[in-house]
């Protein structure tokens, strides 16, 4: 692929991201997305076969970047306590940058198996990596760990997309919370 061509495939992406996560998969055309890229119809289908293919490049390329910018994130740090902090800010700031598009989480082809195994390969690779930090620190049975604390955030995650007002301030705070809670567990949250 040439350069212009990879810059066409990006703007391509990006527009579909746009108009995917404000209307969701099924409300979206293709003319929206080619007249956001301001490319023509047919040049689209050059790069997608299917409205479906395109939404799942779009999502594939944002997990592969959200994995590898946690990967990043959490070689940074030394230790449990600042690696889970890593992995509960970025998952939490994760959806607050996304939150004016939470259509594409919630609005996506739910029939889709290529959609679908591409979802459980991401969610095994980010689990994959939680347990990794918490087999690295010697927590015992680190795969079912790791599931709770992800499940944690992914409860978190539904405050951002759905409360309006959830701000910086309140998911720095929620980060501190879950990792305190996790790794200390209610009895100190006691008065």
């Amino acid at each position: 692929m040439s350069e212009a061509q990879r810059e066409k495939h990006e703007a391509i992406l990006d527009s579909a991201f746009e108009i995917f996560g404000q209307k969701g998969f099924y409300e979206t055309k293709i003319s929206d997305i080619t007249e956001h890229a301001g490319i023509a119809k047919g040049t689209m289908y050059l790069y997608f076969k299917s409205k479906e293919e395109l939404f799942t490049a779009v999502t594939q390329r944002d997990w592969d970047n959200f994995l590898r910018n946690l990967n990043y994130r959490v070689k940074q740090v030394e230790g449990l306590s600042l690696k889970l902090q890593q992995v509960a800010e970025h998952h939490l700031e994760y959806y607050y940058e996304r939150k004016e598009h939470g259509k594409i989480f919630f609005h996506a082809p739910n029939n889709d198996p290529e959609l679908m195994k591409m979802m459980h390969d991401f969610l095994t690779r980010y689990m994959a990596a939680v347990k990794t930090i918490l087999e690295d620190a010697g927590m015992a049975d680190p795969d079912f760990y790791a599931k709770a604390f992800i499940g944690m955030l992914d409860r978190l995650k539904m405050d951002i997309l759905f409360e309006g007002e959830f701000t910086r301030a309140e998911l720095a705070h929620r980060v501190e919370q879950t990792v305190r809670l996790f790794l200390r567990g209610s009895e100190q949250e006691l008065k």
